[in-house]
């Protein structure tokens, strides 16, 4: 199952990079047949800002614990992915010609799915059973941005960095028994991404692609609930796609 699960993850994602590529290549198509050159001294501001608008897709990269091999109870376990969105202001400061330092905070929601298959599930309950488990993120970026010449009104850039990441759904203390699936609260992580800049007479739009992954493990573990003390680590992961708006 395991392997079926990465090898639909690799699809998506291979999907989802290849029509954002397609897409970014008829604009840049567009703005080649375009001559007035917008915003010509935007390249010598020492700082601007904007704001961000983006879709994510979120799952967890997961390790079994030795529990899950020594108890029968729980047969195959695996994340699914779910879609999110988020919003946030960015600010950039320039630092030498081409490169920037850039912090982006953003307000993210973000769903994911854990599927299980039990082998003895309680009585009138069916064998797969799924837990959905939400996030609502602080995340507090601070990135490098690493950007090519500018072609008339259209420039590419690189970007990496490291992030802090405050879940405010976490229920990590809860004590209910139906909060099966716990989350820390706070994660370190970092970031790679790829976006384009398409000069305006009165903004930049900025589309963007980008990979993120926790450092260490969000999971706080359970090792009385049959659902948590299978799993050791998870790891979040999360591709988005963002647009920003910059002045």
């Amino acid at each position: 199952m395991q392997t079926s699960y990465a090898r639909h993850m690799y699809n998506l994602l291979r999907r989802q990079i290849t029509v954002t590529l397609f897409l970014f290549g008829i604009a840049i198509t567009s703005f080649a047949q375009q001559r007035e050159i917008n915003l010509p001294n935007h390249e010598q501001k020492p700082y601007y800002f904007g704001i961000t608008l983006s879709g994510n897709s979120a799952y967890f990269q997961m390790n079994h614990h030795s529990k899950f091999l020594q108890d029968d109870s729980v047969a195959t376990v695996g994340s699914t992915s779910g879609a999110g969105f988020g919003l946030g202001l960015l600010g950039t400061l320039r630092l030498v010609d081409h490169l920037e330092a850039r912090v982006n905070p953003q307000l993210i929601f973000a769903t994911r799915g854990i599927n299980y298959y039990l082998n003895y599930p309680l009585t009138g309950e069916k064998n797969w059973q799924q837990k959905t488990v939400e996030s609502i993120y602080i995340s507090l970026p601070l990135q490098l941005k690493f950007s090519s010449d500018r072609i008339d009104n259209f420039r590419v850039y690189l970007l990496g960095g490291g992030k802090f990441d405050y879940d405010l759904a976490s229920n990590s203390q809860a004590r209910r028994a139906e909060d099966l699936i716990k989350l820390n609260k706070s994660a370190l992580g970092y970031e790679l991404g790829l976006g384009f800049h398409f000069y305006f007479p009165t903004f930049i739009m900025s589309p963007e692609i980008k990979f993120s992954n926790s450092f260490q493990s969000v999971h706080a573990r359970d090792q009385y609930l049959i659902y948590s003390n299978v799993i050791d680590k998870m790891q979040a992961r999360m591709l988005v796609f963002s647009i920003h708006l910059e002045g």
